[in-house]
């Protein structure tokens, strides 16, 4: 096994601290997250470690979940149970980078459609918003949500 993960270790020392500190619900979400690694670490042909922009794309998609579930109970008229949810996303969001503000978002779309541009000789259209896409993804690097740099690309092409 190689060494763990930066991002990993900082996870298992603050679980440990929620417990001595009896922080529930700290503990809980700290615990649900290591686990959502861990199944992700087995996932696959074979078992290994993942790195931490890994980890990061698996904070991600849990904390998407927990705001999926929060906007359902506040629908459903579950004020509780939503901010149970929020509460858990609030924690995951710690351990994630910082996010890009819009005008960020849109500074890489344009640099994405430029690099695109430039591999193509012509300024690209809807139909390389694929091509984009993976360069602006790339260079938002987890500090921004799909859709957002998705929305930024789509109004500019």
């Amino acid at each position: 096994m190689s060494l763990m993960s930066e991002l990993k270790s900082t996870l298992r020392a603050d679980m440990t601290t929620a417990m001595k500190s009896k922080d529930t619900l700290r503990l809980a979400t700290l615990r649900m997250l290591l686990s959502a690694i861990q199944n992700a670490e087995v996932a696959g042909p074979e078992a290994r470690e993942l790195s931490d922009q890994e980890i990061i794309a698996v904070l991600q998609k849990e904390a998407k979940k927990r705001n999926e579930a929060a906007v359902v109970y506040e629908q459903a008229g579950r004020g509780e149970l939503a901010a149970n949810e929020r509460a858990e996303e609030s924690i995951i969001d710690e351990y994630l980078p910082t996010q890009l503000t819009d005008a960020e978002v849109g500074d890489i779309a344009d640099t994405a459609i430029a690099d695109v541009a430039e591999q193509l000789g012509v300024r690209p259209g809807m139909k390389q918003m694929g091509q984009v896409m993976k360069v602006a993804t790339a260079l938002a690097a987890g500090r921004a949500d799909g859709s957002r740099i998705s929305a930024a690309v789509k109004s500019r092409l």
